[in-house]
């Protein structure tokens, strides 16, 4: 083995250590399915900054969107982790946590398909929302593996990729059944200081090379390639760069994994704690990647086409960064071992996030719906039997690349939010939305996208209309938050002793 090997494999099994002993000792916490779901209500600031903040960020960001946004557009992709912070945590955490934290306690909801099912007094609803879950969002499961094969194969040269995820599979299996949420908002933690110490080192060694000779030197060199690496809104990519904007940063809002960490906050004093800590947490990890990501045109070669000379494309630009940039020396490589922590870390705590709420689902929303009087205790060994089917589900479908799946993954994050952020948004906070207002929509995330990938499909092909998968998923989230108020206003109203118990206060 070289000496790369040996350090990278000392850091994983030390990492893989202290997941474990988390997970054992928080399995005495995850005795009941509240417990085992949100930790019995009760973490504290950090704990739900942190686990907001790793859930948000997987290796995606690293190896896919910060490979091609900062290869393709330069300095202006940083706009995207600044989004992410801005909108997507601390504006979120502002709006969505504290009457999501009241409401969801109110009527006793464990998900977001109960928390509809109270709200707008309708079963058919919290099974619609549980099958939206499972549909889609197991499948986007998978494309949290997605990187962590190349970067694992490059250090481990002809190593499988599947070596690698299986590992990332195993591992979050593990903790996940053992402690439930609390196992994964300590590991959260950990993953997260892992994530900050690999970022910040990653950034200031790379911008150190003599490739770049410093961050002054930053902008001048990428200007010397391509002018318009350095415009301050991405030049003729800016329509493309807002649109990634508003969906990475406002899709959060609707997504059932992230929405479950405000159910679980302590107490609202913690709520503003959190709120900081997410935010900073997310300008450090976001800024940082599409930072790095728009370095790499200066360690990289460019085919002819202006598209990275690598093999992998635009995927493999980060892993290629880092092996062209972080070899050259022990320290060097130590961090490159903490980089490839960083890679685990981040697709672990969005996996453990992703399958909790595809998990509840099933075991709590359509489970308890067909049979009202399932025991507590089974509930929960269904809900950890299904924890682990979802991760061999979603490890499956990201080793055997099945198109369909494929095609799933780059929708899914569109569909969701868009068919959960208008009901929920509207029903926090305006007491005249109506059953029929949430159903319209709930029912236009889907129908939104399927009718744009119909017609863009028709008039330029189907792999044009997945290129504009951020677009209809933005579009989505519009028509979802315009639909609710205007079919309320025209359906009938709750009673309002329903609206006054779950608005009381």
């Amino acid at each position: 083995m070289t000496q790369t090997q040996i350090v990278a494999v000392i850091a994983m099994l030390v990492f893989v250590a202290v997941m474990l002993f988390v997970g054992v000792i928080s399995a005495r916490k995850a005795n009941t399915v509240e417990g085992f779901l949100l930790g019995g209500r009760s973490m504290g600031a950090w704990l739900s900054a942190f686990s907001y903040g790793t859930s948000y960020f997987s290796a995606v960001i690293f190896i896919g969107y910060a490979g091609m946004f900062g290869w393709s557009i330069g300095l202006a992709s940083i706009w995207i982790g600044i989004g992410n912070a801005v909108l997507g945590c601390l504006l979120a955490w502002i709006v969505l946590a504290k009457p999501t934290r009241r409401m969801t306690r109110r009527l006793s909801a464990r998900t977001m398909p109960e928390f509809f099912s109270g709200r707008y007094q309708s079963k058919a609803m919290k099974i619609y929302a549980a099958v939206i879950i499972f549909i889609f969002l197991v499948p986007y499961a998978a494309s949290v593996y997605k990187g962590l094969g190349t970067l694992f194969s490059a250090i481990f040269s002809g190593a499988s990729p599947i070596i690698c995820m299986a590992i990332v599979a195993v591992m979050t299996a593990a903790y996940l059944v053992l402690g439930g949420y609390v196992a994964t908002a300590l590991n959260d933690l950990v993953q997260g200081i892992v994530m900050i110490v690999g970022i910040i080192a990653m950034t200031l060694i790379l911008v150190n090379q003599p490739e770049v000779g410093g961050f002054a030197a930053v902008a001048g060199k990428l200007a010397a390639i391509d002018p318009q690496l350095t415009d301050i809104v991405g030049g003729s990519k800016a329509r493309g760069l807002a649109m990634n904007i508003l969906l990475t940063s406002f899709g959060v809002w609707g997504m059932p994994q992230m929405i479950h960490k405000y159910y679980a906050v302590k107490d609202e004093s913690s709520i503003k704690i959190a709120t900081i800590v997410s935010t900073f947490f997310a300008l450090i990890i976001g800024c940082g990647a599409y930072f790095t990501g728009s370095l790499s045109r200066l360690f990289l070669p460019a085919a002819e086409s202006g598209t990275p000379d690598v093999a992998g494309g635009y995927d493999s630009v980060i892993p290629n960064l880092l092996l062209t940039a972080l070899t050259d020396s022990l320290f060097s490589i130590i961090v490159l071992s903490v980089i490839m922590l960083l890679l685990l870390s981040a697709s672990m705590s969005t996996l453990s996030a992703i399958v909790l709420s595809s998990s509840s689902a099933i075991s709590v929303d359509l489970v308890q719906e067909i049979h009202p009087q399932i025991r507590p205790k089974r509930q929960l060994t269904l809900t950890r039997v299904l924890c682990l089917i979802f991760i061999a589900l979603s490890f499956m479908f990201a080793t055997m690349n099945i198109s369909f799946i494929v095609n799933l993954m780059s929708f899914s994050w569109g569909v969701v939010a868009g068919s959960f952020i208008g009901p929920l948004l509207w029903g926090l906070y305006y007491k005249k939305t109506t059953k029929a207002g949430a159903w319209a929509g709930m029912l236009s995330g889907v129908i939104v996208v399927a009718a744009l990938i119909v017609f863009n499909t028709a008039t330029s092909g189907f792999e044009a209309a997945k290129a504009l998968a951020p677009q209809m998923g933005v579009t989505a989230m519009l028509v979802s938050c315009i639909a609710v108020p205007l079919f309320s206003l025209r359906t009938k109203a709750f009673d309002s002793a329903h609206i006054d118990a779950i608005f009381k206060g």
